[in-house]
């Protein structure tokens, strides 16, 4: 299944997008998290990696929300919160989200919340959108990012993988725009390993 551009799947148009938004990229639920296999089964991984992107999306408290995916499962479960469907298919996470964030651009959107769809303790993403330029929340071992804002009229390629908070942090400085890094103990967990399970299997 091929595509050469995002391509957005919802009846409302984008309309209803406003000057900021949140991006979640989300892969199919059946293939997400095979590195908690040794403790959940198939079945678990797939349920609790629905329920914390669906944690996710709730955090966005009122702003837009656009899932960037190439799963029809996970469309489908997108829209039935409310969200904005851009399908993305074949892209890889880097080039899923870089194309996300340009179509949010086209609709006039001038910040984008990029956030990870495995963060059980997300509350409030809306708050991150308080200041102009670029900012960076990263995980809580300080490698991975977990969270990025970033205004669409900047140069930034995303650069997720181990590793990618340096690098990050390194696109952030080299963009020309101001940057931040936040540190915030709820978006910085996020859940990758059977040890990340303790916030969500009590």
């Amino acid at each position: 299944m091929a595509s050469s551009s995002p391509q957005p799947e919802d009846s409302r148009g984008a309309g209803w997008l406003g000057p900021a938004a949140v991006l979640i990229p989300v892969k199919s639920f059946a293939e997400a998290k095979v590195r908690l296999a040794p403790a959940l089964s198939p079945q678990r991984r797939a349920r609790l990696a629905q329920e914390m992107a669906e944690g996710v999306v709730r955090s966005a408290r009122g702003l837009p929300v656009a899932v960037v995916c190439d799963d029809r499962l996970v469309a489908d479960w997108a829209r039935g919160l409310g969200a904005l469907v851009v399908w993305a298919p074949g892209r890889g996470l880097n080039r899923a989200v870089q194309d996300g964030v340009r179509y949010l651009a086209g609709t006039g959107v001038r910040s984008v919340i990029v956030a990870a769809s495995d963060l059980p303790l997300a509350e409030d993403l809306a708050g991150l959108a308080d200041a102009d330029g670029i900012t960076l929340v990263p995980d809580r071992r300080g490698e991975g990012t977990n969270v990025i804002v970033v205004p669409t009229d900047a140069t930034f390629a995303f650069s997720y993988g181990p590793g990618s908070f340096a690098r990050h942090c390194a696109e952030a400085a080299a963009s020309g725009h101001p940057w931040r890094v936040i540190q915030n103990a709820a978006l910085a967990w996020d859940v990758d390993l059977p040890a990340d399970l303790t916030v969500v299997c009590r």
